[in-house]
């Protein structure tokens, strides 16, 4: 069983769980629940380079990145620096992250918000758009052609954008519909954990330019992301870069400057 199966089983559990607890009725009184949401697509296609800055503490392969800051002063340091928007890690058992983080994310900015989850279930979305978000993750790995449509269609009804991740060729071809907005390509190996962009430049072509391209992980450096602009890419997915540092915000700042000059 790869870590990527445990998860999975792990969050099937814990989607059952939330659900005897709080009913969807429970999550459709919340005061965020009606809120307007923020196009991340739009500001993306408005833009040549668009970070994605994430709040990540820690990871499967990371024990521990960052555990110190509150998510309320790295969101507004991200939006301060002039990320594009900000991907919230939700899950807990891997990856540290709660509901309870989006909502202060949500609580000091403006920008677009996604929920970086292992979603399963209709019942996700609907916590995503009561906790503020404003776009919601779709993996390919995870999911079939069906349930990738089902949810999809779900996210759309209810305001919320779709980012869907793909690994490669065979996840991109099962997973294009209209009722996504942005087509993630992972650079990380979801069975070794190594990392390569030319798992981005490879599927790049691949991609119909109706989607937002976006390239996710292994990122570090300004000349990766001017390499995959000539490739179609409009955002790039940063965590582990600036959350490793003291202050995220200052240095996603610095990056974006550079990135700019």
């Amino acid at each position: 069983m790869t870590i990527l199966d445990q998860i999975i089983a792990d969050k099937i559990k814990e989607v059952a769980h939330r659900k005897s607890l709080f009913p969807t009725s429970y999550w459709e009184a919340s005061p965020l629940f009606d809120r307007s949401t923020t196009s991340l697509a739009n500001k993306l296609r408005n833009q040549t380079m668009g970070i994605l800055a994430e709040h990540k503490r820690r990871s499967p392969s990371k024990q521990n990145i960052n555990s110190s800051l509150t998510v309320s002063d790295v969101a507004q340091g991200y939006e301060k620096a002039g990320a594009s928007g900000m991907s919230v890690l939700t899950d807990g058992k891997y990856f540290g992250g709660s509901l309870e983080d989006l909502v202060q994310a949500r609580s000091v900015t403006h920008f677009p918000l996604l929920r970086k989850e292992f979603i399963i279930d209709e019942y996700q979305l609907i916590e995503a758009k009561a906790h503020g978000a404003d776009v919601i993750l779709l993996i390919a790995a995870v999911l079939t052609t069906q349930e990738i449509k089902q949810l999809s269609t779900c996210a759309k009804s209810l305001g919320l954008e779709v980012l869907l991740e793909v690994h490669n060729e065979a996840e991109l071809k099962k997973s294009l519909m209209p009722t996504l907005d942005l087509l993630g390509v992972n650079n990380r190996n979801l069975k070794t954990f190594e990392v390569s962009l030319e798992t981005s430049k490879n599927l790049a072509d691949k991609i119909p330019n109706d989607f937002v391209k976006v390239s996710e992980s292994g990122i570090s450096k300004v000349q990766s992301i001017q390499e995959l602009v000539h490739h179609g890419y409009q955002g790039f997915l940063i965590g582990e870069q600036f959350m490793k540092s003291e202050n995220p915000g200052e240095t996603a700042q610095a990056f974006i400057k550079q990135l700019e000059s």
